[in-house]
């Protein structure tokens, strides 16, 4: 199992720079991608935006949001407060980054994104999509 960041499930399923990456990775891993309960939110302001730009239609967004909710189905978890404000007080990171962290820490797996922040915060913890 392998946490992936909020971004990488957007780079799947929007069109990008790193779709290519995003694919690669989850047709090259066995593992199941883990995510913590605050993807579904950041994902879906993700296709907010993407409406407001009208770069997706409302249909589009939603059957979006099916599918990557389909993703990750069985495989989305609660985070312990106390262990996200921990890492919060250990780094320059957002409490919402810190939530896919500490969920990777608590798996004992690796957390793979695109944040250059999460990256350089947490090197043993955070893994660059590009190395997935």
């Amino acid at each position: 199992m392998i946490v992936v960041a909020t971004n990488v499930v957007a780079y799947l399923y929007l069109p990008g720079e790193y779709t290519a990456l995003a694919e690669a990775l989850l047709e090259t891993t066995s593992a199941a991608w883990a995510v913590p309960v605050l993807w579904r939110s950041e994902f879906r302001n993700i296709l907010a935006g993407c409406l407001r730009r009208n770069e997706l239609s409302f249909e589009n967004a939603v059957a979006l949001q099916l599918e990557a909710e389909s993703l990750v189905a069985g495989n989305e978890y609660e985070v312990d407060s106390r262990k996200i404000l921990e890492l919060v007080r250990d780094s320059n990171c957002s409490a919402y980054d810190c939530e896919f962290v500490a969920l990777a820490q608590n798996l004992n797996t690796q957390v793979v994104t695109a944040d250059k922040k999460i990256l350089q915060a947490f090197p043993d913890t955070a893994i660059s999509l590009r190395a997935g």
